[in-house]
């Protein structure tokens, strides 16, 4: 049995092998100027009948599915009297089920309410990915995140509190040559405050859609990073990286020049010497004709 998904579809990476049921669709803020995945969507929340006979079809086709991720992008925008609809059913379809995960917005954390992501948690919702981009605020305000670094902390330690598993998402090359400096050293600073349980690191890839806003929203000349500068942020980044506790970190999204990862602080040395050998040996990265985000 396949599911007939409302294309496009997105997942994280690490929800490769999970069942994904589209419990909305598009996205209900959708107006990052660097993110033109849900642009062709008007958000929506999928009426329960069209749940439930997705779920009822796909526990007969794969009774032993231990992972489902919920998209699409705002699945946490939902009230919490569906949302634990959903999880009481799915968790009743599937019985051998260790997690359910997916994304949230800073803003749709911060206006629930803790006795609801309690609630949540204790139904089997079990991890949030959350898109951190940037811990700049000139930054975030220029491409338009709709959140300040003040709130991506208090919602991240918010989800974090409830016991919530994080990954967060930050975005190589969003300040450009101009503010890469800024840009790096208040992600370093904030994502060494949140201390995720994971932490992935992206390229800036402007798809043909999206280039002409985030050119205007940015609001000055923007210079993109060449390949070298891109490692100098990986680096900078785990350099100042400073955690009270192990954070795993990859950076091995198809949008990335290299592919590499660790745990921090234990790989720090290593993921830095790997580093500076990709910087003196350009021809190892990706071809740029194979990166997409």
């Amino acid at each position: 049995m396949e599911i007939l998904y409302d294309h496009p579809l997105y997942r994280p990476p690490s929800e490769a092998s999970s069942l994904i049921f589209q419990v909305t669709l598009g996205c209900s803020f959708n107006k990052c100027s660097f993110c033109n995945m849900y642009r062709t969507k008007e958000y929506a929340e999928r009426p329960w009948d069209e749940i439930k006979t997705e779920i009822d079809l796909n526990a007969k086709a794969y009774p032993e599915a231990s992972r489902i991720f919920l998209a699409d992008g705002d699945a946490l925008n939902l009230s919490i009297d569906r949302l634990i609809q959903i999880l009481e059913y799915i968790y009743a379809k599937f019985t051998n089920l260790k997690r359910v995960s997916c994304y949230a917005m800073p803003k749709n954390l911060l206006q629930k309410k803790d006795d609801e992501l309690d609630k949540l948690k204790s139904m089997g919702l079990n991890m949030f990915y959350i898109g951190i981009e940037t811990g700049n605020d000139i930054l975030l305000k220029k491409v338009t995140k709709g959140a300040t670094s003040k709130g991506v902390l208090q919602s991240c330690k918010k989800a974090k509190h409830h016991g919530f598993i994080l990954s967060c998402m930050i975005i190589l090359g969003l300040g450009g040559r101009t503010y890469t400096n800024e840009h790096i050293a208040d992600t370093a600073r904030l994502v060494s405050e949140i201390a995720p349980d994971y932490l992935g690191a992206l390229t800036l890839y402007l798809e043909d859609g999206i280039y002409s806003e985030f050119m205007t929203k940015f609001n000055e000349p923007f210079i993109p990073l060449d390949d070298i500068e891109i490692l100098d942020e990986i680096g900078r980044l785990i350099s100042e990286f400073n955690s009270a506790t192990p954070v795993t970190f990859r950076a091995n999204h198809a949008s990335n020049v290299y592919s590499l990862g660790g745990t921090i602080p234990q790989d720090k040395e290593k993921l830095l010497s790997l580093i500076k050998e990709l910087k003196h040996h350009p021809e190892m990265l990706k071809p740029k004709v194979l990166r997409r985000f």
